[in-house]
């Protein structure tokens, strides 16, 4: 089975596929480890590297959000959207995509104000969640 991207038809692996569905029940950024070690605790056989490879290639079919943390960290997350931002819980990596105006009017405001064009951007937000805050105390 093959996935088009592009202009491109990327094939369709196993591994791609566990990634993709493990991804997809997710409620959390998982780094690439933690998604490999879940992966190995439900006894796949999936190395770390091709793990890797296969959120590249997610990412690049936009099937996966990439964030980075604080710590510069690489977390991944399944796309509902095309394009949003998120609010982290900088405790359990719980995510809320954020999709409103306010961001793409000040981006556009300011690459204009300084004669950028075909500006892109990303907007992560973090914070400690309800549930992490409620535990805390």
């Amino acid at each position: 089975m093959a996935e088009r991207t592009g202009t491109d038809v990327r094939r369709s692996t196993r591994q791609r596929t566990l990634v993709r569905d493990l991804v997809g029940e997710l409620d959390s950024l998982r780094s690439a480890q933690e998604i490999h070690a879940l992966l190995r605790e439900r006894g796949e056989s999936v190395g770390l590297s091709t793990v890797y490879r296969a959120l590249q290639a997610l990412a690049e079919d936009d099937e996966v959000d990439v964030v980075r943390n604080e710590q510069g960290e690489v977390l991944y997350r399944q796309c509902s959207v095309k394009h949003h931002h998120h609010l982290v819980c900088r405790s359990c990596g719980r995510a809320v995509e954020l999709v409103g105006p306010t961001v793409e009017r000040w981006a556009d405001q300011a690459a204009s104000e300084h004669g950028f064009t075909d500006v892109t951007h990303t907007v992560e937000l973090f914070g400690v969640c309800p549930r992490c805050a409620a535990a805390a105390q």
